[in-house]
């Protein structure tokens, strides 16, 4: 058999290999820079602060799919400049290779702009101040179609058009309008936080939802965005240390050049805000770290924000920072991911630890501690060291906590032992409860609940756990319990000829209303109630997007709610027995920026996530001392939902002990 020839080989393996053109290239680089409409708008921006822009104004359509615009009063670019900034690998930003270890501006990936001209249609129009004219460049699908002189205001507008029309796979892959939306809403609050003294302004089609003049500091531009009720729960804070405190070693003698002499170690600096311990969130949607003006995720910095929050918020629980930290560029590798939202920190360990102990010192100082106002107001919001809180999270949330009291010292002293802090209380007392008749109504957080109940809601079968009774059987062995008390006022203990029960009266009163409100939605038959005054809601504009995309949802349940001016939320009538902090807590975490276990979520899920979510605001609490007839009432109607066994957010409702597990424990059998 003969065999093949070098040659034949080699133009075997050479017909396989092929240079990409430029324009496929450039394609290829748009999957890494441009991921979604808010990846342009990002990569934009940054140009636009990299040109000293003072005053930046994006406008976007169809959640970026149609328009997107962003005009600046920078620099602008001369006109060869202006094509040669859409050349692969084209920057004004790095001269060497060695640039890329001290990156000092925010944009400096050279495929950015001909990555986006290569998924779009796209219209440069720019000029410099000395120009006389500017220059107009017009490409579709990367391919120039004309440039020309043009009278232009000096600065830089790019205006991006049907994003992703020559590649349809990828437009498959965008969210729904409102998502887009507020994925670029929230990127431009941030880049508005990090740049106080510059005026920022962001338009869709029917409403301006950021209009952000210019402001002397960051505690200015953090009460523009966030409001009054936020930055009064601030605390500011800064710190400024050395790196040479770091303690890095000096490379031994026979290493260094005869002319060597120590680098400079450079200063690291921390300034911002952090929140007290009365205010929290559901999530890590409120804290913003921007490392030499750069906004980033980094799990090294979110370790140390949590580390210093430690003992002080529950770890379900996420405060709201605003954190700068400023650092030479070489310390700090800014090009380890597309879209620069991660970094590697040259000395990572005490980066860390200053962080960890900048924010800790502050929280210490400060002696943080709820004040008798916000301990009575309660709600997942606050903090209060003397009470059980009821933190109930939207579906989708980190499992739900139900925390013990929470302590509220100083993290310097050990924590306390629980077994002691029950000691300590006044001693459990169990009486047995007379069993009344029931009522026709009652009254809970100052509403009146009809007690008829027509026939249940169908719910989806709640989970049930080993060893725990078929639902029917719940259903018939809640008809025959006898109460007999309340456990700390939180947990209703209850017997039957089957054993001993413990009910969760908040989530037992969860279901009860849950299944009550999908049913009055389902037959239009919601009860609603005006407020005497009108509620207002300060929101940022990624909250006012998912207003508008719940709303239709929200008025089939009982809300009147409506914008009241461009940032500011109103509601006049809520379902009854919703009202107060519990309204305006369930309202926002409602309007909370969706995740990605959201971003697809359908009519259906979307109703029963409002329904859930007012369902446990306007349930009883824990803490809370329940009259006989209240308790016979609630374990009646639990016995006549559907699903008796869990919550909506899939928390048990009900554990019991049987005589046989009492028995075995006693070592009886």
């Amino acid at each position: 058999m003969p065999q093949p020839s070098d040659a034949s080989i080699y133009n075997h393996f050479m017909g396989r290999i092929r240079i990409l053109s430029d324009l496929v290239a450039n394609q290829i680089a748009a999957g890494e820079v441009v991921e979604r409409p808010a990846s342009v708008v990002k990569e934009l921006l940054e140009n636009s602060l990299d040109a000293g822009a003072t005053r930046i104004r994006i406008e976007i359509e169809a959640g970026g799919r149609k328009l997107i615009r962003i005009i600046d009063n920078g620099h602008g670019m001369v006109r060869d400049d202006a094509l040669l900034a859409f050349e692969r690998h084209a920057t004004s930003k790095l001269r060497t290779s060695d640039d890329l270890l001290s990156i000092a501006t925010l944009g400096f990936r050279g495929e950015a702009l001909p990555s986006i001209a290569s998924v779009s249609r796209l219209t440069l129009e720019t000029r410099t101040p000395e120009d006389a004219a500017g220059t107009l460049v017009e490409i579709a699908g990367g391919n120039i179609l004309r440039v020309e002189d043009a009278g232009l205001p000096a600065g830089t507008t790019l205006t991006i058009r049907d994003l992703f029309f020559n590649t349809p796979a990828r437009r498959k892959f965008l969210k729904s309008e409102q998502t887009e939306l507020s994925h670029i809403a929230a990127l431009v609050t941030h880049y508005a936080l990090a740049h106080p003294t510059r005026h920022f302004e962001l338009h869709s089609a029917t409403q301006a939802l950021l209009v952000a003049p210019a402001v002397a500091n960051n505690g200015e531009r953090l009460f523009q965005i966030f409001g009054q009720d936020t930055f009064r729960l601030m605390l500011p804070t800064t710190a400024e240390t050395n790196f040479a405190h770091a303690g890095l070693p000096e490379p031994p003698p026979w290493k260094r050049d005869t002319d060597y002499t120590p680098p400079d170690p450079g200063h690291l600096r921390l300034t911002g805000f952090v929140s007290k311990p009365e205010l929290q969130k559901l999530n890590r949607n409120s804290v913003y770290v921007f490392v030499n003006q750069r906004l980033i995720r980094d799990k090294l910095i979110l370790h140390a924000l949590s580390e210093a929050y430690r003992n002080i918020l529950p770890p379900t629980s996420f405060p709201v920072v605003l954190l700068f930290l400023e650092m030479p560029p070489q310390e700090v590798d800014v090009n380890v991911h597309p879209a620069k939202t991660e970094v590697r920190f040259r000395q990572p360990s005490f980066v860390h630890d200053f962080v960890r102990d900048t924010v800790r010192t502050t929280l210490m100082q400060a002696r943080p501690a709820a004040s008798f106002a916000t301990a009575l107001a309660g709600g997942p919001h606050t903090a209060a060291s003397s009470l059980l809180l009821d933190v109930s999270p939207m579906p989708g949330a980190p499992d739900p906590p139900l925390f013990g009291p929470r302590d509220l010292r100083s993290p310097s002293l050990p924590p306390s032992d629980p077994a002691q802090d029950f000691a300590e209380t006044a001693p459990f007392s169990l009486a047995p409860v007379p069993v009344p008749a029931a009522p026709d109504s009652l009254t809970f957080s100052g509403s009146t609940i009809p007690v008829g109940y027509p026939e249940p809601y169908t719910d989806t079968p709640a989970p049930t756990t080993p060893g725990s009774p078929h639902v029917a059987d719940t259903l018939h062995a809640l008809s025959t319990l006898q109460p007999l008390g309340q456990l700390r006022d939180s947990f209703i203990l209850a017997v039957n000829e089957e054993g001993l029960w413990i009910i969760d009266q908040h989530v037992a009163h969860e279901r009860i209303l849950f299944e009550k409100v999908m049913r009055e939605r389902n037959t239009e038959q919601v009860q609603r109630q005006r407020l005497l005054m009108p509620l207002l809601i300060d929101l940022l504009p990624a909250q006012m997007i998912t207003f508008a995309e719940i709303a239709e949802e929200l008025e089939h349940n009982g809300f009147e709610a409506e914008p009241f001016g461009p940032r500011t939320l109103a509601i006049k009538a809520a379902p009854v027995g919703l009202e107060g902090r519990e309204l305006e807590t369930m309202i926002e975490e409602l309007l909370a920026v969706p995740d990605r276990n959201r971003q697809t979520e359908n009519a259906e899920a979307r109703r029963r996530r409002i329904a859930a979510s007012i369902a446990c605001h306007a349930a009883i609490k824990i803490n809370q001392p329940l009259e006989p007839s209240k308790i016979a009432w609630l374990l009646t109607e639990l016995g006549k939902t559907e699903h008796p066994t869990a919550c909506p957010h899939g928390r048990p409702i009900a554990l019991r002990y049987s005589h046989r597990d009492i028995q075995k424990a006693f070592q009886r059998i």
